[in-house]
């Protein structure tokens, strides 16, 4: 693994770590956003006092017109301590059968994420931007009001338009998932014929069940006829304190400062804006 890839991957990273453990953040082609879409928390949100750990299964199938099946599947161990810290460590095979392990931390306490890379033992560290509590309540109420019913904006930006007709929103029953009672949500999309060059209707479909009281998706369905199916099952589920040796740079790594956006102060892509000094 060399250090320009870490390097161009650590601005991706600063968006994939201000966020609790939840996706794509999958390496898998067609992944998308992952269970952090419709139905999960806002993408910088910082859970405190809900700890937990375990594995995320990310699974991609897609069905080619000759009947040719593609598909590829990874795992990633993830973490969150009472203090909103994350961890993710995902380590994945190569076609040419090496493995790349990749190990991202998230430190709203410290307000900086790291991006690990075990091979060279180096760190590469970056300030990063946390909402305090106030600020994500004003968030969710916010997306909450943007979210319902598909709404679209008005001519002013600012306000809501008509509702999209294009856009349904359903909540589904709650369901047991690997021992946790998950509520469930479903949105469907459909791109009208015509809209991006398509003869017929496209209609993907999104569903996602989440641990309430963690604020965390346990399952997640992306189905979509240009990608294929996307799944994310969180198995392995343990409730309380992780090891806290888990959320800090090991002793024996090298720290080096990791770039930004544009000039090596902006935001990645995504990514969260950076901390003002």
């Amino acid at each position: 693994m060399t250090a320009k890839f870490w390097i161009a991957g650590v601005a991706v990273a600063a968006s994939m770590m201000a966020q609790p453990p939840q996706g794509p953040r999958g390496f898998g082609p067609g992944m998308g956003r992952g269970p952090g879409g419709p139905g999960g928390p806002p993408p910088n949100e910082v859970v405190t006092g809900a700890p937990y750990s375990g594995v995320e299964v990310r699974s991609n199938q897609q069905v080619l017109a000759n009947g040719t099946v593609i598909q590829h599947q990874d795992s990633t161990k993830v973490a969150r301590d009472s203090q909103g810290r994350t961890r993710r460590e995902t380590t994945r095979t190569a076609p040419d059968g090496t493995t790349q392990t990749r190990i991202s931390i998230s430190d709203p306490v410290a307000g900086k994420v790291y991006e690990l890379d075990p091979a060279t033992k180096t760190a590469f560290a970056r300030p990063a931007h946390f909402p305090n509590q106030q600020q994500q309540q004003n968030g969710t109420q916010t997306g909450t009001q943007r979210g319902t019913a598909g709404m679209t904006r008005g001519p002013r930006g600012g306000q809501p338009g008509q509702p999209n007709a294009n856009i349904q929103r359903e909540t589904l029953a709650a369901q047991t998932i690997n021992g946790v009672i998950a509520s469930g949500s479903r949105v469907t999309h459909t791109i009208p014929a015509g809209q991006i060059g398509n003869s017929a209707a496209i209609q993907t479909v999104h569903e996602t069940w989440m641990a309430d009281d963690l604020k965390v998706p346990v399952r997640s369905k992306m189905t979509d006829p240009r990608t294929g199916t996307n799944t994310m099952e969180l198995t392995n589920l343990m409730r309380g304190e992780p090891d806290a040796s888990m959320f800090s740079v090991p002793s024996d790594y090298t720290v080096k400062q990791g770039p930004g956006g544009p000039g090596g102060r902006g935001r990645g892509p995504g990514g969260p804006p950076p901390v003002r000094k």
